[in-house]
Protein backbone atom coordinates (compact mmCIF):
# COMPACT_ATOMS: atom_id res chain seq x y z
CA UNK A 1 0.00 0.00 0.00
CA UNK A 2 1.40 3.59 -0.91
CA UNK A 3 1.60 6.03 1.74
CA UNK A 4 -1.98 7.85 1.65
CA UNK A 5 0.20 11.24 2.99
CA UNK A 6 2.84 12.72 5.10
CA UNK A 7 2.54 14.40 8.53
CA UNK A 8 4.63 17.34 8.93
CA UNK A 9 6.20 17.91 12.04
CA UNK A 10 8.87 17.14 14.83
CA UNK A 11 8.73 13.39 15.24
CA UNK A 12 9.42 13.32 19.27
CA UNK A 13 6.47 15.05 20.12
CA UNK A 14 2.99 13.50 22.11
CA UNK A 15 0.68 15.63 19.08
CA UNK A 16 3.05 13.79 16.26
CA UNK A 17 2.39 10.45 17.99
CA UNK A 18 -1.44 9.91 17.60
CA UNK A 19 -1.72 9.45 14.09
CA UNK A 20 1.39 7.42 13.40
CA UNK A 21 0.15 5.27 16.29
CA UNK A 22 -3.19 4.85 14.30
CA UNK A 23 -1.56 4.30 11.48
CA UNK A 24 0.89 1.35 13.26
CA UNK A 25 -2.41 -0.06 14.55
CA UNK A 26 -4.04 -0.36 11.48
CA UNK A 27 -1.37 -1.00 8.90
CA UNK A 28 -1.42 1.97 7.20
CA UNK A 29 1.64 3.72 5.76
CA UNK A 30 2.57 7.21 6.68
CA UNK A 31 5.63 9.21 5.43
CA UNK A 32 7.22 11.60 8.25
CA UNK A 33 9.36 14.50 8.70
CA UNK A 34 11.82 13.39 10.96
CA UNK A 35 14.62 16.34 10.00
CA UNK A 36 11.75 19.02 10.16
CA UNK A 37 13.67 22.04 12.69
CA UNK A 38 10.49 24.15 14.64
CA UNK A 39 10.16 26.87 14.91
CA UNK A 40 11.92 27.74 11.15
CA UNK A 41 9.72 25.82 8.64
CA UNK A 42 6.75 26.31 10.17
CA UNK A 43 7.48 30.15 10.07
CA UNK A 44 8.14 30.01 6.10
CA UNK A 45 6.08 31.72 4.10
CA UNK A 46 4.79 29.02 1.87
CA UNK A 47 4.23 26.97 5.53
CA UNK A 48 1.70 29.68 6.52
CA UNK A 49 0.45 30.61 3.22
CA UNK A 50 -1.09 27.05 3.44
CA UNK A 51 -1.38 26.64 7.25
CA UNK A 52 -1.62 30.33 8.76
CA UNK A 53 -1.93 29.28 12.26
CA UNK A 54 2.17 27.70 12.21
CA UNK A 55 1.22 24.71 14.57
CA UNK A 56 2.48 21.52 13.92
CA UNK A 57 1.81 18.44 12.76
CA UNK A 58 -0.07 19.21 9.73
CA UNK A 59 -1.28 16.13 7.40
CA UNK A 60 -0.94 16.69 3.43
CA UNK A 61 -2.46 13.80 1.53
CA UNK A 62 -0.90 12.30 -1.46
CA UNK A 63 -4.05 13.65 -3.23
CA UNK A 64 -3.59 16.96 -1.80
CA UNK A 65 -5.77 17.05 0.87
CA UNK A 66 -4.17 19.28 3.66
CA UNK A 67 -5.73 19.01 7.43
CA UNK A 68 -4.71 20.44 10.87
CA UNK A 69 -5.21 19.41 14.34
CA UNK A 70 -3.43 16.43 15.84
CA UNK A 71 -6.58 14.65 16.41
CA UNK A 72 -8.46 15.56 13.51
CA UNK A 73 -5.24 14.17 11.48
CA UNK A 74 -5.61 11.04 13.16
CA UNK A 75 -9.06 10.18 13.18
CA UNK A 76 -8.85 11.12 9.59
CA UNK A 77 -6.01 8.25 9.37
CA UNK A 78 -7.62 5.89 10.98
CA UNK A 79 -10.84 6.37 8.46
CA UNK A 80 -8.63 5.18 5.68
CA UNK A 81 -7.25 1.89 7.05
CA UNK A 82 -9.24 -1.49 7.02
CA UNK A 83 -11.72 -2.44 9.90
CA UNK A 84 -11.10 0.71 11.13
CA UNK A 85 -14.38 0.40 13.40
CA UNK A 86 -11.59 -1.19 15.93
CA UNK A 87 -10.11 2.46 16.68
CA UNK A 88 -13.45 4.04 15.59
CA UNK A 89 -15.99 2.57 17.46
CA UNK A 90 -18.88 -0.14 16.35
CA UNK A 91 -22.36 1.67 17.14
CA UNK A 92 -23.34 5.20 18.20
CA UNK A 93 -23.09 5.02 21.68
CA UNK A 94 -19.19 3.52 21.19
CA UNK A 95 -18.52 6.73 19.00
CA UNK A 96 -20.17 9.34 21.09
CA UNK A 97 -18.00 8.04 24.22
CA UNK A 98 -14.69 7.90 21.96
CA UNK A 99 -15.44 11.87 21.31
CA UNK A 100 -16.32 12.28 25.33
CA UNK A 101 -12.85 11.10 26.19
CA UNK A 102 -11.01 12.64 23.50
CA UNK A 103 -12.26 16.13 23.82
CA UNK A 104 -11.91 15.98 27.71
CA UNK A 105 -7.80 15.31 26.84
CA UNK A 106 -7.52 17.69 24.36
CA UNK A 107 -9.76 20.47 26.09
CA UNK A 108 -9.82 20.10 29.88
CA UNK A 109 -6.21 18.10 30.24
CA UNK A 110 -3.90 19.05 27.16
CA UNK A 111 -4.65 23.06 28.32
CA UNK A 112 -4.10 22.46 32.37
CA UNK A 113 -0.62 20.83 31.55
CA UNK A 114 0.48 23.58 29.20
CA UNK A 115 -0.01 26.31 31.76
CA UNK A 116 1.93 24.97 33.77
CA UNK A 117 4.98 23.09 31.62
CA UNK A 118 5.32 25.62 28.89
CA UNK A 119 6.41 28.57 31.66
CA UNK A 120 8.28 25.60 33.85
CA UNK A 121 10.40 24.41 30.49
CA UNK A 122 11.29 28.39 30.19
CA UNK A 123 8.74 28.63 26.97
CA UNK A 124 6.56 30.77 27.96
CA UNK A 125 6.46 33.69 31.49
CA UNK A 126 6.90 32.16 34.15
CA UNK A 127 3.82 33.78 36.72
CA UNK A 128 3.95 31.76 39.91
CA UNK A 129 -0.02 32.11 40.66
CA UNK A 130 -1.15 31.03 37.14
CA UNK A 131 1.52 28.40 37.28
CA UNK A 132 -0.01 26.88 40.29
CA UNK A 133 -3.47 27.47 39.12
CA UNK A 134 -2.99 25.15 36.44
CA UNK A 135 -0.90 22.50 38.32
CA UNK A 136 -4.72 22.43 40.77
CA UNK A 137 -5.92 22.01 37.67
CA UNK A 138 -4.70 19.80 36.78
CA UNK A 139 -4.56 17.42 39.36
CA UNK A 140 -7.98 17.91 39.35
CA UNK A 141 -8.60 16.83 35.65
CA UNK A 142 -6.36 13.84 36.84
CA UNK A 143 -8.43 12.84 39.66
CA UNK A 144 -11.38 12.76 37.31
CA UNK A 145 -9.51 10.05 34.85
CA UNK A 146 -8.45 8.27 38.10
CA UNK A 147 -12.06 7.56 38.89
CA UNK A 148 -13.23 6.92 35.46
CA UNK A 149 -9.92 4.18 35.14
CA UNK A 150 -11.31 2.38 38.49
CA UNK A 151 -12.73 -0.68 36.90
CA UNK A 152 -11.63 -0.07 33.06
CA UNK A 153 -8.12 -1.49 31.12
CA UNK A 154 -9.79 0.85 27.84
CA UNK A 155 -11.75 3.57 27.89
CA UNK A 156 -14.33 2.38 25.79
CA UNK A 157 -15.47 -1.48 25.66
CA UNK A 158 -12.62 -3.80 25.85
CA UNK A 159 -10.66 -3.06 23.18
CA UNK A 160 -7.79 -0.20 22.19
CA UNK A 161 -10.14 2.74 20.56
CA UNK A 162 -8.53 6.15 19.07
CA UNK A 163 -9.38 7.76 22.55
CA UNK A 164 -7.02 5.65 24.28
CA UNK A 165 -4.14 6.82 22.06
CA UNK A 166 -5.35 10.46 22.59
CA UNK A 167 -5.40 10.05 25.98
CA UNK A 168 -2.66 8.25 26.56
CA UNK A 169 -0.28 10.23 24.10
CA UNK A 170 -1.59 13.74 26.27
CA UNK A 171 0.01 11.59 29.33
CA UNK A 172 3.44 11.24 27.82
CA UNK A 173 5.25 14.15 29.08
CA UNK A 174 3.57 14.72 32.32
CA UNK A 175 4.75 10.82 33.18
CA UNK A 176 8.15 11.74 31.71
CA UNK A 177 9.30 14.72 33.47
CA UNK A 178 6.51 16.06 36.26
CA UNK A 179 4.20 12.73 37.89
CA UNK A 180 6.89 11.79 40.53
CA UNK A 181 6.66 8.40 41.91
CA UNK A 182 4.05 9.83 45.15
CA UNK A 183 1.72 11.21 41.84
CA UNK A 184 1.67 8.13 40.57
CA UNK A 185 0.77 6.19 43.47
CA UNK A 186 -2.39 8.79 43.93
CA UNK A 187 -3.35 8.80 40.64
CA UNK A 188 -2.64 4.62 40.39
CA UNK A 189 -5.57 3.83 38.16
CA UNK A 190 -4.05 6.79 35.57
CA UNK A 191 -0.68 5.31 35.81
CA UNK A 192 -1.45 1.55 35.43
CA UNK A 193 -3.58 2.66 32.38
CA UNK A 194 -0.57 4.37 31.05
CA UNK A 195 1.43 1.59 31.55
CA UNK A 196 -0.71 -0.66 29.83
CA UNK A 197 -0.70 1.60 26.64
CA UNK A 198 2.29 2.55 26.52
CA UNK A 199 3.47 -0.86 26.51
CA UNK A 200 0.95 -1.62 23.25
CA UNK A 201 3.18 -2.56 20.73
CA UNK A 202 1.77 0.24 18.00
CA UNK A 203 2.98 2.44 20.68
CA UNK A 204 6.44 1.13 21.49
CA UNK A 205 6.98 1.17 17.57
CA UNK A 206 6.54 5.32 17.60
CA UNK A 207 7.10 6.62 20.85
CA UNK A 208 9.74 3.56 22.13
CA UNK A 209 10.17 2.72 26.36
CA UNK A 210 8.76 5.62 28.23
CA UNK A 211 10.88 6.13 31.29
CA UNK A 212 9.06 7.80 34.29
CA UNK A 213 9.57 10.70 35.84
CA UNK A 214 11.99 10.40 39.28
CA UNK A 215 12.28 14.44 40.19
CA UNK A 216 9.56 16.52 38.69
CA UNK A 217 10.86 19.62 36.20
CA UNK A 218 11.87 22.91 38.13
CA UNK A 219 11.32 26.35 36.92
CA UNK A 220 14.04 28.37 35.08
CA UNK A 221 16.67 30.05 37.77
CA UNK A 222 16.88 34.05 36.62
CA UNK A 223 20.01 34.46 35.18
CA UNK A 224 22.32 36.64 37.56
CA UNK A 225 23.92 39.73 35.92
CA UNK A 226 27.34 40.16 36.01
CA UNK A 227 28.47 42.09 38.53
CA UNK A 228 31.69 42.43 36.47
CA UNK A 229 29.83 43.65 33.95
CA UNK A 230 31.58 47.31 32.05
CA UNK A 231 29.34 49.98 31.73
CA UNK A 232 30.07 52.18 28.94
CA UNK A 233 31.64 55.48 29.04
CA UNK A 234 29.32 57.99 29.83
CA UNK A 235 29.78 61.16 27.75
CA UNK A 236 30.45 64.37 29.43
CA UNK A 237 27.10 66.48 30.23
CA UNK A 238 26.35 69.74 29.39
CA UNK A 239 25.64 72.12 32.08
CA UNK A 240 21.80 72.28 32.21
CA UNK A 241 19.76 75.46 33.16
CA UNK A 242 18.39 74.36 36.61
CA UNK A 243 14.84 74.69 37.30
CA UNK A 244 12.95 76.65 40.36
CA UNK A 245 12.13 74.00 42.65
CA UNK A 246 8.77 73.78 43.08
CA UNK A 247 7.21 74.44 46.91
CA UNK A 248 7.01 71.41 49.18
CA UNK A 249 3.23 72.81 50.16
CA UNK A 250 2.13 72.26 46.03
CA UNK A 251 3.75 68.62 46.06
CA UNK A 252 2.66 67.36 49.65
CA UNK A 253 -0.99 68.79 47.59
CA UNK A 254 -0.46 66.95 44.60
CA UNK A 255 0.78 63.53 45.96
CA UNK A 256 -2.56 61.31 46.12
CA UNK A 257 -2.90 59.54 49.54
CA UNK A 258 -2.06 56.03 49.84
CA UNK A 259 -4.67 53.94 49.68
CA UNK A 260 -5.97 51.45 52.50
CA UNK A 261 -5.25 47.82 51.55
CA UNK A 262 -8.20 46.67 52.77
CA UNK A 263 -11.77 47.74 53.82
CA UNK A 264 -10.89 45.51 56.78
CA UNK A 265 -7.76 47.77 58.13
CA UNK A 266 -9.65 50.47 58.62
CA UNK A 267 -11.72 48.70 61.34
CA UNK A 268 -11.80 49.49 64.85
CA UNK A 269 -8.86 47.88 66.62
CA UNK A 270 -9.25 44.45 68.00
CA UNK A 271 -8.27 42.91 71.15
CA UNK A 272 -7.74 39.87 69.63
CA UNK A 273 -4.87 39.36 67.03
CA UNK A 274 -5.39 36.91 64.91
CA UNK A 275 -1.69 35.78 64.44
CA UNK A 276 -1.77 35.05 67.86
CA UNK A 277 -4.61 32.58 67.80
CA UNK A 278 -3.00 31.07 65.04
CA UNK A 279 0.45 30.74 66.89
CA UNK A 280 -1.54 29.53 70.19
CA UNK A 281 -3.70 26.95 68.12
CA UNK A 282 -0.72 25.30 66.12
CA UNK A 283 1.09 24.88 69.44
CA UNK A 284 -1.14 23.73 71.50
CA UNK A 285 -3.82 21.20 72.59
CA UNK A 286 -6.82 21.90 70.58
CA UNK A 287 -9.31 20.39 73.18
CA UNK A 288 -9.44 21.71 75.79
CA UNK A 289 -6.13 24.03 75.52
CA UNK A 290 -7.07 26.04 72.31
CA UNK A 291 -10.20 26.32 72.01
CA UNK A 292 -10.27 27.55 76.32
CA UNK A 293 -7.90 30.55 75.12
CA UNK A 294 -10.35 31.50 72.08
CA UNK A 295 -13.40 32.01 74.19
CA UNK A 296 -10.88 33.96 76.57
CA UNK A 297 -9.82 35.61 74.07
CA UNK A 298 -12.51 36.49 71.11
CA UNK A 299 -13.54 39.98 70.26
CA UNK A 300 -17.37 39.33 69.49
CA UNK A 301 -17.32 43.19 67.77
CA UNK A 302 -13.81 42.09 65.64
CA UNK A 303 -14.47 38.89 64.35
CA UNK A 304 -17.90 36.73 63.15
CA UNK A 305 -18.00 32.71 62.59
CA UNK A 306 -19.14 31.32 59.39
CA UNK A 307 -20.41 27.22 59.17
CA UNK A 308 -19.60 26.63 55.87
CA UNK A 309 -20.40 23.71 53.79
CA UNK A 310 -19.68 22.64 50.22
CA UNK A 311 -22.60 23.24 47.79
CA UNK A 312 -22.52 20.11 45.80
CA UNK A 313 -22.20 17.30 48.12
CA UNK A 314 -23.36 15.28 46.04
CA UNK A 315 -21.33 15.13 43.26
CA UNK A 316 -18.30 14.24 45.54
CA UNK A 317 -16.91 11.04 44.33
CA UNK A 318 -13.29 9.79 45.83
CA UNK A 319 -12.17 10.95 49.76
CA UNK A 320 -8.84 12.12 48.32
CA UNK A 321 -10.20 13.93 45.56
CA UNK A 322 -12.81 15.96 47.89
CA UNK A 323 -9.92 16.93 50.21
CA UNK A 324 -8.09 17.89 46.94
CA UNK A 325 -10.42 20.31 46.19
CA UNK A 326 -10.70 22.16 49.53
CA UNK A 327 -6.26 22.48 48.81
CA UNK A 328 -7.26 24.11 45.75
CA UNK A 329 -10.05 26.51 47.53
CA UNK A 330 -7.33 27.27 50.30
CA UNK A 331 -4.74 28.07 47.57
CA UNK A 332 -7.14 30.72 45.95
CA UNK A 333 -8.16 32.15 49.56
CA UNK A 334 -4.47 33.91 49.70
CA UNK A 335 -5.39 37.18 49.89
CA UNK A 336 -7.70 36.44 52.96
CA UNK A 337 -4.54 35.06 54.78
CA UNK A 338 -4.71 37.87 57.31
CA UNK A 339 -8.35 37.97 57.89
CA UNK A 340 -9.36 34.85 58.50
CA UNK A 341 -8.83 31.35 59.99
CA UNK A 342 -10.69 27.90 59.55
CA UNK A 343 -10.69 24.36 58.97
CA UNK A 344 -12.72 22.08 56.34
CA UNK A 345 -13.04 18.82 56.69
CA UNK A 346 -13.60 15.45 54.26
CA UNK A 347 -16.24 13.61 56.26
CA UNK A 348 -17.88 10.20 54.88
CA UNK A 349 -16.58 7.22 52.45
CA UNK A 350 -15.74 6.74 48.97
CA UNK A 351 -19.06 8.21 46.78
CA UNK A 352 -21.19 9.27 49.64
CA UNK A 353 -19.00 12.26 51.27
CA UNK A 354 -18.80 16.57 52.05
CA UNK A 355 -17.21 19.17 52.61
CA UNK A 356 -17.70 20.86 55.90
CA UNK A 357 -16.48 23.71 58.18
CA UNK A 358 -15.89 26.53 59.99
CA UNK A 359 -14.26 30.03 59.93
CA UNK A 360 -13.40 33.11 61.99
CA UNK A 361 -13.09 36.34 60.01
CA UNK A 362 -12.18 39.66 61.02
CA UNK A 363 -15.05 41.96 60.91
CA UNK A 364 -19.06 41.07 60.86
CA UNK A 365 -19.44 40.48 56.82
CA UNK A 366 -17.80 38.23 54.39
CA UNK A 367 -14.98 40.68 53.34
CA UNK A 368 -13.96 40.71 49.54
CA UNK A 369 -10.70 38.89 50.41
CA UNK A 370 -12.60 35.78 50.80
CA UNK A 371 -15.70 36.49 48.17
CA UNK A 372 -13.39 37.28 45.46
CA UNK A 373 -11.69 33.44 45.13
CA UNK A 374 -12.48 31.50 42.35
CA UNK A 375 -14.46 28.79 44.31
CA UNK A 376 -16.35 31.03 46.64
CA UNK A 377 -19.78 30.75 45.06
CA UNK A 378 -19.35 26.87 45.26
CA UNK A 379 -19.49 26.91 49.32
CA UNK A 380 -22.46 27.92 51.15
CA UNK A 381 -21.53 30.59 54.17
CA UNK A 382 -23.76 30.95 56.99
CA UNK A 383 -23.25 33.24 59.79
CA UNK A 384 -23.17 31.44 63.14
CA UNK A 385 -23.36 32.44 66.90
CA UNK A 386 -20.49 30.95 68.72
CA UNK A 387 -22.39 31.93 72.44
CA UNK A 388 -24.66 29.04 71.33
CA UNK A 389 -23.73 25.84 73.12
CA UNK A 390 -24.59 23.38 70.20
CA UNK A 391 -22.58 26.02 67.74
CA UNK A 392 -19.67 26.39 70.13
CA UNK A 393 -19.56 22.66 70.54
CA UNK A 394 -19.69 21.98 66.79
CA UNK A 395 -17.15 24.90 66.17
CA UNK A 396 -14.71 22.85 68.89
CA UNK A 397 -15.13 19.62 67.00
CA UNK A 398 -14.50 21.39 63.62
CA UNK A 399 -11.31 23.03 64.51
CA UNK A 400 -10.08 19.62 66.76
CA UNK A 401 -11.15 17.33 63.48
CA UNK A 402 -13.12 14.89 66.25
CA UNK A 403 -15.76 14.82 68.03
CA UNK A 404 -19.73 14.18 68.52
CA UNK A 405 -20.58 17.07 66.49
CA UNK A 406 -19.05 16.09 63.27
CA UNK A 407 -22.44 15.28 61.23
CA UNK A 408 -20.19 12.16 59.88
CA UNK A 409 -17.37 10.16 59.91
CA UNK A 410 -14.13 11.98 59.68
CA UNK A 411 -11.48 11.36 57.03
CA UNK A 412 -9.53 14.07 56.56
CA UNK A 413 -9.13 18.07 56.61
CA UNK A 414 -7.65 21.29 55.89
CA UNK A 415 -6.33 23.72 58.24
CA UNK A 416 -6.47 27.62 56.55
CA UNK A 417 -4.19 29.88 58.68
Amino acid sequence: MAPIGTLIGPTVNQRNYKARIVAHVLGIELNTTPSFQMGVENKTPEFLAKYPAGKVPVFEGADGFQLTDSSAIANYVASKGPNNAQLLGETDEERAQILQHSFFAEGELAPAMAGFFYPTMGFAPYIKPAVQAAEEQYFRFLGVLNTILIDKTFLVGERLTIADIIVACNLVVPFKVYLTADDRKQYRNVTRYFKTMVSQPSFKAVIGDVALCEKRIQPPTPAKKDKKEKKPAEQPKKAEKKEKPAKVEEEEEEAPKPKPKSKLESLPETSMKLDDWKRFYSNNDTKPDAMEWLWKNIDADGYSFWKVVYKYNDELTRLFMTNNLIGGFFARLERARKYAFGNLLTLGVDNDNMIWGYFIVRGKEIPEEVTDAADFESFEWTAADHTDPKTRAEIEDCFAWEGPTLPREFYDGKTYK
